[in-house]
């Protein structure tokens, strides 16, 4: 694979659950873990947090306003293809910019920064909605090089609540999130 197909791969590996997820979801304002955000919140948030990224990155993906359609589902589908389509144009995911974490490419800041929220706003949206979220060891895997990647910058306001104290023999995943200030 080369770079291009690898950084669409991983990205379609990160969007697909997310995207099952919200096709489940029933009720667009129950609430999540995240204080003060229902399920319409959370996707808002994602979808604009990406489409910034974009935008800072020289490009553009259109506001898919529910014109056509009010349904939430059809308007992340439509967000998502034109983000997944960006995941493979090479001028674009090859581009390098400038992170918190320092310089890298765009698809791997794609990767790093949109990716971990796809994942952890995946477990978010599917509480919200008193479904079960189990991550896989890959998944698993991504979250934790993330968060060990933040550092301390992930507990800047608006980004994550404090850790959240669990028992020395909770499971991984329970571990991971409540480094993201997330009860389970």
């Amino acid at each position: 694979m080369n770079a291009e197909t690898t950084i669409q791969a991983r990205w379609h590996d990160i969007a697909a659950p997310f995207t099952q997820t919200v096709g489940q979801v029933g009720d667009w304002h129950a609430p999540t873990p995240c204080e003060g955000w229902d399920a319409a919140t959370l996707l808002d948030h994602v979808v604009t947090s990406q489409r910034d990224f974009v935008a800072r990155n020289g490009r553009e993906v259109p506001v898919f306003d529910g014109s056509r359609s009010d349904d939430r589902r059809v308007q992340w589908i439509k967000h998502e293809a034109a983000v997944d389509a960006l995941s493979s144009d090479e001028s674009f995911i090859q581009q390098t910019m400038r992170t918190a974490l320092g310089e890298e490419t765009v698809g791997e800041a794609l990767l790093r920064f949109h990716g971990f929220d796809l994942l952890v706003h995946r477990w978010d949206l599917a509480r919200s909605q008193g479904l079960v979220v189990e991550f896989t060891d890959a998944e698993l895997d991504r979250i934790e090089a993330s968060l060990d990647a933040f550092g301390d910058q992930a507990y800047a306001p608006g980004i994550f609540g404090p850790a959240v104290d669990v028992p020395a023999d909770a499971d991984r995943q329970t571990r991971l999130l409540a480094r993201t200030g997330r009860a389970v």
